[in-house]
């Protein structure tokens, strides 16, 4: 607690992935911040086994991606089936990205390499803390927080950042509700070794039984994720269990496969669920405090990451004073409607996974096999699931390069949180100190590039860049 300051610029609540990229964000953009935990250490047995390309171009700004990538498992994408018959498969070998794959890794692997990033910045963790209470302070807000050993601490925070997961204390202090709803459907999760696995088989395989759903995709060091929708009553799973889960649902290729290790097992009944507000005046909800939804497709550590992203350049310029504070108004505006949109489309995946009766589910599978016959059916579905298609551009617009839409790293290779702009012209003198000129005849116009690899808008600009000639 003596470490702790009494005073912050940004306080962030939960080191999940979320709070770890948040704060790892604000490091290397020199943003004086705290981060706090209530777990004593970083946490075993999450439920995210993958890291989507999007997040991934992400990443690599935070200099995070290539040792990630070294740690895990490239994996060729999604695949669905009814047992041996393939219904469907979004591969990911053709996405325009730089990371044309599914990272198969653990989450706790992806936070030790960010908590590795924010030592390297000159951050840390404040581990075994909790918060126990906000008020209003202006101009930001005072937060207690408490030891293991109950010690108290009063830190002043000009904006507070909850990061701190479904049941958020920064949520619920700002008065913020929670609106959704909890299926009557509990998943498992486990991480198994089995005494052999199909080298070549790198796909996050959806089997679509007609004894319930269950998901398979191996990880590193010879483990393999399980995912199985499972009775209300289950609380534990035995390696006879997750056997005869496999052996029932799956592919013939995995019924005599037998369990040598369960690494980690538990249940967790599915939430979807979605913040009133993302932010007040200066607090804001990131990652799963803000929003909650079925596992399906391997969205919800992504979505959170790179709410981290879309929130930390904004609070850098504000707090610079290189925009005004209603740019940090965008981050609501911009990330509430992908939540929406994520949950409407996991709900939907649980939905189908859910189908009941023999004819039914005989159904379901034939109208899966089908749409995969349409034309650029899988593609559509591949740049869905990697978050390639996540965007926030007005839906009116034709124009791939207007604000809001991604800009692909190959038309702007940048290693950091720097801002670019993408020019077919010479004239460097034309764009303010400190921003990256990229000369490309494939743009038109010149672009301006945000930090978290989107258009810029004029308006966000003339704010962030040209605001009293100040260096970014």
């Amino acid at each position: 607690m003596t470490l702790l300051p009494g005073s912050t610029d940004v306080f962030i609540v939960g080191a999940g992935p979320a709070g770890l990229a948040m704060a790892a964000s604000l490091a290397q953009l020199g943003v004086d911040c705290v981060v706090i935990d209530r777990k004593p250490k970083l946490a075993t047995g999450s439920k995210a086994a993958a890291v989507q390309p999007r997040t991934l171009e992400y990443l690599h700004r935070l200099g995070v991606a290539a040792p990630l990538i070294d740690d895990g498992i490239q994996g060729r994408g999604f695949a669905a089936r009814d047992g041996d018959r393939v219904l469907l498969r979004a591969s990911f070998d053709s996405l325009d990205s730089p990371y044309p794959y599914l990272l198969l890794i653990g989450q706790q692997q992806t936070e030790y390499r960010l908590e590795e990033r924010l030592r390297a910045l000159g951050g840390a963790v404040h581990r075994a803390v909790r918060m126990v209470g906000m008020v209003d302070d202006y101009p930001g807000s005072t937060v207690t927080v408490a030891d293991a050993d109950g010690g108290l601490r009063a830190i002043h925070a000009r904006y507070v950042i909850g990061c701190d997961g479904v049941h958020s204390m920064v949520r619920q202090r700002a008065g913020i509700g929670f609106p959704g709803d909890a299926p009557e459907q509990v998943v498992a999760v486990a991480d198994v070794e089995f005494d052999q696995w199909p080298a070549d088989d790198r796909d996050t395989t959806f089997f679509f039984s007609t004894r319930g759903l269950l998901i398979v995709s191996p990880l590193p060091k010879g483990q393999v994720r399980i995912v199985a929708s499972v009775p209300g009553d289950t609380t534990e799973l035995s390696a006879d269990d997750l056997e005869q889960l496999i052996s029932q649902r799956g592919s013939s290729s995995l019924a005599g496969l037998r369990v040598i290790r369960v690494v980690s097992a538990s249940t967790y009944r599915v939430q979807q669920r979605i913040a009133d507000r993302l932010s007040t005046s200066n607090v804001f909800l990131v990652g799963d405090a803000a929003h909650t939804h079925s596992p399906a497709g391997g969205q919800g550590m992504n979505t959170g990451i790179q709410d981290a992203g879309n929130l930390a350049w904004k609070l850098h310029a504000v707090l610079s004073g290189r925009a005004a504070p209603s740019l940090l108004e965008t981050y609501a505006a911009e990330r509430r409607p992908v939540a929406e949109r994520l949950i409407a489309f996991t709900g939907q995946l649980m939905g189908l996974s859910m189908v009941s009766g023999h004819d039914q589910v005989e159904l379901r599978n034939d109208a899966i096999a089908a749409v995969s016959q349409v034309p650029n059916a899988q593609e559509w579905l591949a740049l869905k699931l990697s978050q390639l298609d996540v965007d926030y551009a007005d839906r009116r617009s034709v124009d791939e390069l207007s604000a809001g839409h991604r800009v692909p790293p190959a038309l702007c290779p940048i290693d950091d949180l720097s801002w670019a702009v993408v020019t077919p012209d010479d004239d460097r003198s034309a764009y303010p100190d400190g921003v990256v000129v990229i000369r490309s005849p494939k743009v038109p116009r010149a672009i301006f590039v945000r930090p978290d690899g989107y258009v810029a808008s004029d308006t966000t600009v003339s704010e962030a860049l040209h605001a009293g000639g100040s260096r970014v």
